[in-house]
């Protein structure tokens, strides 16, 4: 078995270790808790102004949500009430958490990657534009839907490095020898048109880093 888009194989129970296996199971992690301080920092970069962040994300969806906060309050280590964390479950509560966190003055946003969130990106893009918060996401459509900026990992190149395990287990490879792999390919979006809207400008080292701008 080769599976891809695992958020934690080793917790979730679907390997004993990234490095040995074990057992008939290898494949692809989709997730790295540290990305959560990348997205602080992104944030602060981009709006540097923000002293407060929500994070966004649906437990049912994304019950690996929380492995992202412990980075994010390293990236505040003097500021206890930098981080607050809003778990939502309808766009009812999704909306209540954004305009909460548009009453918190200088704050932004954080929006997990989560299955929840990802098909109501419009609806998520238009009340964050309306309360003018900036916000980060993490899958690349948020940007091009209207969002501010995006991080993530390139989940296409995670399927296409997928098929070289199901290659080699074909050819004769036992899966227990080979390593869990985690993303190494990332891509930031940058939306220009609602940077402007929010009157921020965007440093050069981070525009010309951008895979995508528009």
């Amino acid at each position: 078995i080769v599976f891809v888009g695992i958020a934690d194989p080793v917790k979730q129970g679907f390997v004993e270790s990234l490095a040995r296996p074990g057992g008939i199971v290898t494949g692809f992690g989709v997730e790295e808790p540290v990305m959560g301080a990348k997205w602080a920092e992104l944030l602060k970069e981009i709006a540097p102004e923000i002293h407060h962040i929500t994070a966004i994300f649906n437990p049912d969806t994304a019950p690996y949500g929380r492995m992202f906060i412990p980075s994010i309050q390293a990236f505040f280590p003097n500021s206890q009430d930098a981080l607050k964390v809003s778990t939502v479950r309808n766009e009812h509560e999704l909306q209540q958490a954004i305009v909460a966190a548009a009453l918190r003055p200088a704050s932004g946003l954080i929006f997990f990657p989560d299955s929840f969130l990802t098909p109501r990106r419009k609806f998520v893009v238009g009340i964050v534009a309306k309360y003018r918060i900036p916000a980060i996401y993490a899958i690349s459509s948020f940007a091009n839907s209207g969002g501010l900026i995006a991080y993530g990992i390139d989940r296409v190149d995670l399927f296409h490095r997928t098929a070289s395990y199901v290659d080699r287990i074909l050819r004769g490879h036992r899966p227990a020898d080979l390593p869990v792999q985690m993303p190494t390919k990332f891509d930031l979006a940058i939306n220009m048109k609602t940077a402007r809207e929010l009157g921020l400008v965007i440093p050069p080292a981070l525009l010309a880093g951008a895979d995508e701008v528009m």
